[in-house]
């Protein structure tokens, strides 16, 4: 059983006591378990559960639609808690820099933030619900999520809170964000849009892999100002690494 295939995937694992675990297998080898956990053997993490070799009867991929966990390097992308709100409100709701461009900020008050925390937790039975909070050692550094599908494209949208940004964290999410709705999901296009002078986005969108095909002169209005509105399409394996 070479368990090291299934790092990265989604998996179901029964064990020798009959209990089943369900979600992102994390490969751990020999050395690594035995220097941290004195296992002389290896395992899969799943979560926070360790299950070694010898106690795995059955392991299998399995296929997962909608708002699943995902992990880049530094970070998880995982389904928003109930107790994200009030961090939510407090790195987001309240810097007006986070609505500069968009005039949305569905985080503006304690009980904005926990109408939407709860809006998009009572939506994840839908399998094409796709929102994610990004978390680095159980720290939110910003949100990322896909919306309005139909045609088969559908939008994506990101947030990083501003003490995080400038680190790659939003480039790698909306990475790995592309390739599972177009590579798991099946939706051939995804699209975005940013101001003009929002160059923070514009490069995150870039970097990501995604190209501007289009531009509405005047196309967005956020209160008293008035930004030129540039749209980006990703398809199906056009994201380039590095």
């Amino acid at each position: 059983m070479d368990l090291s295939k299934y790092d990265g995937k989604h998996v179901r694992v029964t064990d020798k006591w009959g209990e089943t675990f369900t979600g992102m297998a994390e490969y751990g080898n020999h050395d690594f378990l035995e220097c941290e956990y004195g296992g002389g053997e290896d395992g899969i993490f799943i979560e926070d559960s360790l299950i070694y070799r010898s106690q795995i009867v059955s392991i299998e991929a399995i296929e997962v639609h909608g708002t699943v966990e995902l992990r880049t390097e530094r970070m998880i992308l995982r389904r928003y808690r109930p107790g994200d709100a009030d961090d939510l409100y407090r790195y987001l709701g309240t810097d007006p820099a986070m609505y500069q461009y968009s005039g949305w900020n569905p985080y503006a008050t304690q009980e904005m933030a926990r109408e939407t925390v709860q809006g998009f937790i009572d939506r994840y039975d839908d399998d094409h619900t796709y929102s994610w909070v990004m978390d680095v050692d159980d720290v939110i550094v910003g949100t990322i999520g896909a919306y309005d599908l139909k045609d088969d494209q559908i939008e994506v949208g990101f947030s990083v809170v501003p003490g995080w940004q400038g680190r790659g964290l939003a480039t790698a999410a909306l990475r790995i964000v592309l390739e599972y709705l177009t590579g798991n999901e099946g939706i051939p296009c995804v699209t975005a849009w940013c101001a003009a002078e929002n160059i923070g986005s514009r490069k995150v969108l870039e970097k990501a892999g995604m190209k501007l095909v289009s531009e509405e002169k005047d196309g967005l209005d956020v209160g008293d100002r008035v930004y030129d509105r540039l749209i980006y399409e990703y398809k199906t394996g056009e994201i380039k690494k590095g």
